[in-house]
């Protein structure tokens, strides 16, 4: 039961990026992912395309070497090259080679995102090799890779009480992390009250795993226009959390809004105004 779950997952994570990885296969290929996953994931999203991966200058990861916790790994993606209306970081894709669903999250920016960089927290199901690739503007591609060591998030149970996480569902706050001057680039947080279930969980009582709901598609705008947009699944942990960049440009209002799994669709906004500090 716990094969064919999984594979029906990786059949639907990301709609529209389907990657063929062998998990319709036999048993042994659906509970442990081959070594040449990245390949074929390679061949799905960037056929023909040339990857820089010896991108150290352009794109940074930090991952723990060994998680604490495998259904809350930290992650932070980088981006060093000028972020200007002629030339920009489009997208960030985050591959985590070994999971079920090994594509987690796009991450798409604007000129007003004002830096390509994110953080979040995601599930590692088993040792793996962690990619985040950077698309320009002009279709360039850098990748940076690490190895980490994790095991189980996602197939992990909630960490928190699913009953009081579904009456706190769709909640959601922003909260920015630097001072907002007018046209430089301001920090901000989202955070969401979200189970995210991966759907590969085991009820210990019933025996029965948990359906699947979570987070997939996460648009933010400040004053009207996009500047972060996210395709994500249950890669991305329990009550998902994103660190990202704006410009403001003038007073107006950053605002989220979610869809997930279930097609419940949950939004959020603040007023902001340059010349606040953080937290104002």
């Amino acid at each position: 039961m716990k094969n064919g779950r999984i594979a029906v997952i990786a059949r639907v994570s990301l709609a529209g990026l389907t990657l063929v990885l062998g998990l319709a296969g036999s048993a042994a290929a659906q509970d442990k992912p081959t070594a040449n996953n990245w390949e074929m994931i390679r061949q799905s999203l960037f056929a023909g395309r040339t990857i820089d991966e010896n991108a150290a200058a352009v794109l940074e990861l930090d991952t723990p070497t060994r998680a604490e916790d495998a259904a809350v790994v930290p992650i932070a993606i980088r981006t060093k090259l000028p972020h200007t209306a002629s030339s920009y970081v489009r997208k960030v894709y985050l591959v985590v080679d070994h999971n079920p669903s090994p594509l987690g999250a796009v991450f798409t920016f604007t000129p007003e995102s004002g830096r390509a960089d994110i953080e979040t927290r995601i599930r590692i199901e088993e040792y793996t090799n962690v990619r985040a690739i950077a698309e320009m503007s002009d279709g360039r591609l850098f990748m940076t890779t690490n190895y980490v060591k994790a095991s189980g998030g996602c197939s992990a149970p909630a960490g928190k009480d699913l009953e009081e996480s579904m009456a706190r569902l769709g909640k959601m706050k922003f909260r920015l992390e630097s001072d907002v001057k007018p046209g430089e680039a301001t920090l901000a947080q989202l955070m969401i009250s979200h189970p995210n279930l991966s759907g590969l969980a085991m009820d210990q009582v019933t025996r029965l795993f948990t359906p699947a709901h979570f987070v997939r598609k996460i648009d933010v705008t400040y004053g009207g226009k996009p500047v972060m947009s996210a395709e994500v699944d249950f890669t991305i942990s329990e009550n998902p959390n994103v660190r990202f960049y704006f410009v403001p440009s003038g007073p107006g209002e950053l605002k989220a809004e979610v869809v997930d799994s279930n097609q419940l669709k949950f939004e959020s906004s603040i007023q902001v105004r340059p010349g606040k500090t953080a937290g104002s």
